[in-house]
């Protein structure tokens, strides 16, 4: 049997110095192992500067985990150092640490010189403004990289437009995660400028990024002029109705992109008929996420029409927006037409258990294809 998967799990959490010699031994002339998991194992600094070492010699690891180890700025440089000539890693997770704008400074040294990196996972650390400025100057430069996650971190509108003009550069990138962070509308003005531009860029995620209605008509320019973007995440924003009413004209113009989330944006009633006029001229969006906000009963009647005459439209999650039974009739009233759509979510609104027109919805929607959720 030939190894090729090492997972930590079963061991003692913290692995020590000696295991780490050991493993960084076997790691400089082992030649199948191919994915290495050292989740939770606090490796700290010394650990980290071993594990390096084994990894400067390797030849075959294409997956290497570190979640969850107290990984530091000087554990960073180490691992910077070793992968600096790495030529097979693939995907690196250096997420739940304590890496800064130093540790980040290293790692954009690495993205300058690492030619085979394309998934790099920095998610839930300690990087600012600074640390993402480095990261950028790596971006410009590097050409393999197609994933990279930098949420939960302490970036803010200038951090965010450090990114942005890194991007302008970057030709290979086609997910970029920056979930809670500090954005606000200044960055995200400046992540839409990048957007109009970018032609790789695939899935981008500024949840909980405290935008509001300002940026929202800088992303709905993104959005008349971006032909590759597909996925955009806005949820947990406070984009309000007038947001939602910008990123309607701009989806009107879009030929792209196939999934939104707009759950928990403050939208009402008003919102929901913005999007639905927006997506009257849209024939590409196939998802639409507006859960947790309050359309109520209006905004379900005008998303009702909406389906009445869509022929995209795959999934519609509706969940927690104040919907009674007046706005499942109308639902329920346009499913009877509707012959796409394959999934509504409508759990936590306020309709009737007995509902005829949530009856009436599931068997629509089974008739379609799959079903609904209550």
């Amino acid at each position: 049997m030939t190894l090729t998967t090492l997972d930590h799990w079963g061991w003692s959490h913290e692995i020590g110095d000696v295991g780490l010699q050991l493993l960084a031994d076997a790691l400089r002339h082992n030649t199948t192992l191919t994915t290495l998991d050292l989740k939770n194992t606090i490796i700290g600094d010394g650990g980290a500067q071993l594990l390096a070492d084994g990894l400067r010699y390797n030849t075959t690891l294409t997956t290497l985990n570190l979640r969850q180890n107290e990984i530091g700025d000087v554990a960073a440089q180490h691992l910077a150092d070793g992968l600096r000539h790495n030529t097979t890693l693939i995907t690196v997770n250096l997420a739940w640490n304590e890496i800064g704008d130093a540790g980040a400074h290293h790692l954009a040294d690495l993205l300058q010189h690492n030619t085979t990196l394309t998934t790099l996972d920095l998610s839930n650390n300690q990087i600012g403004d600074v640390g993402v400025q480095n990261l950028a100057d790596g971006l410009r430069h590097n050409t393999t990289l197609t994933t990279l996650n930098l949420g939960f971190n302490k970036i803010q509108g200038v951090g965010a437009q450090h990114l942005a003009d890194g991007l302008r550069h970057n030709t290979t990138l086609t997910t970029l995660d920056l979930w809670n962070n500090q954005t606000g509308d200044a960055g995200a003005h400046h992540l839409a400028d990048a957007l109009r531009h970018n032609t790789t860029l695939i899935t981008v995620n500024l949840a909980y990024n405290r935008i509001g209605d300002v940026a929202a008509r800088c992303l709905a320019d993104a959005l008349r002029h971006n032909t590759t973007l597909t996925s955009l995440d806005l949820n947990n924003n406070t984009l309000g109705d007038v947001g939602a009413q910008l990123l309607a004209d701009g989806l009107r113009y879009n030929t792209t992109l196939t999934t939104l989330n707009l759950g928990s944006n403050k939208l009402q009633g008003v919102g929901a008929q913005h999007l639905t006029d927006g997506l009257r001229h849209n024939t590409t969006l196939i998802t639409l996420i507006i859960w947790s906000n309050e359309v109520g009963d209006a905004g379900a009647h005008n998303l009702a029409d909406l389906l009445q005459h869509n022929t995209t439209l795959i999934t519609l999650d509706l969940q927690e927006n104040q919907i009674g039974d007046v706005g499942a009739h109308h639902l329920a009233d346009a499913l009877r037409h509707n012959t796409t759509l394959t999934t509504l979510d409508f759990v936590g609104n306020e309709i009737g258990a007995e509902a005829e027109a949530k009856r009436a919805i599931f068997e629509f929607l089974e008739r379609n294809g799959t079903g609904g959720q209550s």
